[in-house]
Formats: structure tokens, sequence, C-alpha cells
């Protein structure tokens, strides 16, 4: 199992965030892959699961990293066009991004494919208590639907959960989101590794005033 943590410690940190990634066994890299980044506003989060698994998929899913860390900062519509442009002639893959910006209080967010998110809110008083991300068909790199993102108002302790399809389908949506990102990240891959495919879990929490000052 490979497990990356990482918590924003700066002031101005919008998102605490923790991943755990595991490849198809028998192979010695993933082609899930993930970027947290921060933009001019806040945060982006994104998720990439390249078509196929191997090193042809590591090599097509890094690409698209690249091209989400190096424009971070653009619209998501545009942002996952120029996703699309760079993969042209690759095997392509399927992807799911989240903007949180932090002078608005939200998080716009597009999926291409069957990349899993739940936006999870922290206030137990709250109904629904989740959103499930509405995903649309196609590939980044391949057939690339007409595309516009979601904006959702979030708070702090509203709790975001990117999940491949290496992972069983559901988990996220009835997750306890109190305590570690990390731990939560590692727990829904232990309980739903399918052990079929590369599997990635990104869980990303939306920091309160209190967390920034410390």
């Amino acid at each position: 199992m490979s497990t990356l943590a990482r918590t924003f410690r700066r002031q101005s940190a919008p998102l605490e965030w923790g991943v755990a990634s595991r490849a198809l066994p028998g192979e010695a890299e993933s082609g899930d892959a993930f970027v947290v980044q921060r933009t001019q506003g806040g945060m982006l989060v994104g998720v990439v699961d390249a078509l196929g698994h191997g090193d042809g998929a590591a090599a097509t899913a890094r690409v698209a990293a690249e091209t989400l860390r190096m424009h971070a900062s653009e619209p998501i519509q545009l942002l996952v066009r120029r996703c699309h442009d760079a993969l042209l002639g690759t095997r392509g893959t399927v992807m799911s991004v989240a903007v949180f910006d932090r002078t608005e209080g939200t998080m716009a967010w597009l999926g291409v494919g069957d990349i899993e998110g739940v936006l999870v809110f922290a206030d137990p008083g709250v109904v629904p208590t989740h959103v499930v991300l509405t995903t649309l068909g196609g590939t980044v790199g391949g057939r690339l639907p007409s595309i516009r993102p979601w904006v959702i108002p979030v708070s702090p302790g509203d709790t975001l959960i990117f999940t491949t399809d290496g992972i069983r389908s559901g988990l996220a949506t009835g997750a306890a989101i109190a305590g570690s990102v990390q731990r939560l990240a590692d727990q829904i891959l232990e309980r739903g590794f399918k052990g079929t495919d590369d599997a990635l879990v990104l869980v990303a929490r939306v920091r309160g005033a209190q967390d920034r000052k410390r």
C-alpha cells in the first residue's frame, strides 16, 4: 500500500487533506494520480484515473496531473479542456476536479467519467447530509462531453471524498468524517480495495478560522 499525507499548515490554507493509494497487484506503478494545488483564490483538488493500468497508464496520468498543476488558477471548465488537449493521442483519462474558493465560501466541481465524489456536510442538522457529484460520461483526451461545473456553498468541517473505480462504490457516502483525514482515506482504501484495478482515495476537509490559527 502507498499512503501519502499532506496537511497545509500555513495560516491562510483553506484545506487539510490526505491520500491513500494502491496499484493493481503485480504492477509497479499506478495509473491513478492526484493534485492538490494552491490557487489565487483558494485550492484545487483533482483526481485522475488513466484508462488501463501499468506504466502506460501512469505516464498518461502524470501528463494530466501536471497540466492541472500548471493551470490550477484558471476557470475549472477551461482547466479540464486544457487537460483534454494535452491528452489527445493518449489512452485518455477520467477525471474529477474541485476548486475551493476561500473568499466566496464555495466549491466548484466537475467530473468526467467514473470517479466517485461525495461532499459530506459537517453540520449534523443539514439535510441532506451529503451531496454526490454528478459526473458526465466520456473521457478526457477521448470523447469529452459538454462540461459545466456545479457550485456548492461549503462550511468549515465539510469533507470532500474522491475515490477511483478500484474502490467499491458507496463507501464514501456513509463515511463518518470525524477525526484525521488521513485515517479516513486509509480506512476507505482498506475496506474498499477491489484488487482488480489501481485504487486511490483523496479526502479534503475545509478548515475553519480556528484551524488556520494553528
